[in-house]
């Protein structure tokens, strides 16, 4: 951080209300703003003055400048919103509202429970390929989002009436355990497998609402085996943890795709769990696939992950070790 001169910087709010939302309970937005800049925020009536060198102020007071707008749209703020603020470019926010692929000209995604916005730019990024490409591929480490925005968009446009069903799949490939051994049906077995998927449907669909899809078939969730022989015509299609996926499985699921319908392929190269020898279909797919322009790439780091922070910590512990070949 630049230690440069010592100046005060001062921002005025006209609704007192909202200001008590933008500090947040406790003023603990007004510390999360001040741990990632360096900066001192004090609170003086309708105003905040901020102190510190004028690199830090300057970054400081864009967040908290967007934030206060955020609230004037009738929106929250939450540390999530704080995070988004920091990653994005502040000149990028400033271009979506030329952006006519959406209604609203943001980059956002509307679902029945609650509004999702991309956090990083790459997470923007991908977000537009998902709508402008029948087939998209986001490939990058765990906690970046690309499970997550994938269904968020199914949703959106399962209740917009862009496709007709939604079905989330995964290679059931036991990740170090033996499924076999475990007592139950197969669905009984799989199902804790697939539980990934329930936790991103049950953020954005209500629980009785999602139940009722399920019933009627209008959201499936299944192991990839049994896409076999199927042709999915306006359907939201997503396969998950594809690393897993053999060359044989990409194909038959690849030329899966009918009428209508949207195909997301979702993967980690680093976590392939297929037995030793077996060649992992996420990375032919992306060796034979990238030069054909209709399909869209989406690639993600350590830098793009929205979970706590120490697992863009140990990603990135793990990428070096790997790169220096310790």
């Amino acid at each position: 951080m630049n230690t440069g001169t010592l100046t005060e910087a001062i921002l005025e709010f006209p609704d007192n209300r909202l200001l008590i939302d933008l500090c947040g309970e406790f003023d603990r937005n007004l510390t999360d703003i001040e741990t990632r800049t360096g900066v001192q925020i004090l609170r003086r009536g309708n105003q905040l003055a901020i102190h510190g060198p004028e690199e830090a102020q300057a970054a400081a007071r864009d967040v908290l400048s967007a934030l206060y707008q955020r609230l004037e749209q009738g929106r929250s703020v939450g540390r999530a919103d704080i995070d988004r603020e920091f990653r994005l470019a502040p000149e990028e926010d400033a271009a979506e509202s030329q952006l006519e692929m959406f209604e609203g000209g943001k980059v956002e995604i509307k679902t029945r429970k609650k509004l999702i916005e991309p956090r990083t730019d790459a997470q923007k990024a991908y977000v537009r390929s998902l709508y402008q490409h029948e087939m998209c591929f986001g490939i990058g480490p765990a906690g970046t989002g690309k499970t997550y925005l994938a269904v968020a968009v199914g949703v959106n446009m399962l209740i917009t009436g862009a496709v007709d069903k939604i079905i989330l799949c995964r290679p059931a490939v036991e990740a170090g355990e033996r499924l076999g051994f475990l007592p139950g049906t197969q669905e009984e077995k799989v199902d804790p497998y697939m539980q990934p998927l329930y936790d991103a449907l049950n953020d954005f669909l209500p629980g009785k609402q999602l139940a009722k899809m399920r019933e009627e078939k209008t959201v499936e969730i299944a192991p990839l085996a049994f896409m076999r022989g199927r042709t999915l015509s306006n359907a939201f299609v997503v396969l998950d943890e594809a690393q897993n996926a053999t060359t044989m499985q990409m194909k038959m699921f690849l030329t899966r795709l009918g009428e209508g319908s949207r195909m997301v392929i979702t993967g980690d190269r680093t976590q392939v769990d297929l037995p030793r020898g077996v060649p992992s279909g996420l990375q032919d797919a992306e060796r034979l696939l990238k030069n054909i322009e209709k399909i869209g790439f989406n690639y993600f780091t350590g830098k793009d992950v929205v979970r706590h922070p120490l697992v863009a910590a140990i990603i990135d512990a793990y990428e070096q070790d790997i790169a220096t070949g310790a």
